[in-house]
């Protein structure tokens, strides 16, 4: 912890606010890794682990010595490790479905689709049972920080909506940047609010980078082929 302290403490100070190296650095990792998910590369995925490992680091810090004044965020914490697990299970799906549809290297990995309706009520019900679960979760965590309910809340709901997004775009759905926008809604006031602000601005900038994210994935599924998916090739194979 003492060496992820001398990490964090390191900073460039602009006006009032102390803009900390990691959490810049971290969140320009996540801004390549969404331009990449955009344009469908697989590198999408090994660059946002590396931005998830950087900003965990900086919320796990802040979790266990908030001298800076920052409240704890444990929602923000513990959405890297699932965003770390999912990216991984993405980095191997869109490999898996490039090299099954022959995609090129230099090809985009896989061709988006609409979800179909039993996938949009499994992201629907799983985000808001998930946020009931992980409030509760995260209001036991904080028990010895005094924070209104909503906060926990709020923070369930982004730590769900983020793992259902990542999932979503792991399967190549378009509904994956309609749940960003979701997030973003919430993520952006809450993280100003506990004085996140590079990050606050960099999911304000998101807010509108998913609205171009969408309309590029939409338009891609309108006029692609859409892919053989490995699940397909096993259901055939089955039959």
């Amino acid at each position: 912890m003492d060496l992820i302290r001398n990490l964090y403490a390191a900073y460039i100070q602009i006006g009032p606010y102390q803009l900390h190296w990691m959490e810049i650095i971290g969140v320009t990792f996540g801004l390549a890794s969404a331009i990449l998910g955009m344009r469908r590369k697989v590198w999408a995925w090994p660059i946002g682990i590396v931005g998830n490992l950087i900003l965990f680091a900086v919320y796990i810090t802040v979790t266990f010595d908030a001298a800076d004044g920052r409240a704890p965020l444990f929602g923000q914490s513990g959405r890297q490790i699932f965003f770390i697990a999912t990216s991984v299970y993405g980095w191997w799906r869109w490999n898996q479905v490039r090299r099954l549809n022959d995609h090129g290297s230099d090809a985009p990995a896989i061709v988006p689709r609409w979800a179909t309706t039993g996938e949009r009520v499994f992201l629907v019900v799983g985000w808001f049972a998930g946020m009931a679960l992980f409030q509760q979760l995260f209001a036991w965590l904080g028990a010895g920080w005094p924070a209104p309910r909503w906060y926990f809340w709020a923070d369930a709901w982004i730590f769900v909506g983020s793992f259902l997004a990542t999932y979503a775009m792991a399967r190549g759905w378009n509904e994956f940047w309609l749940v960003w926008i979701g997030v973003d809604l919430v993520g952006v006031p809450l993280l100003y609010y506990n004085n996140f602000v590079p990050t606050a601005v960099l999911y304000a900038f998101y807010s509108i980078f998913v609205i171009w994210g969408f309309v590029v994935w939409l338009k891609a599924s309108r006029e692609e082929k859409p892919d053989i998916e490995p699940e397909d090739v096993k259901d055939t194979v089955t039959a």
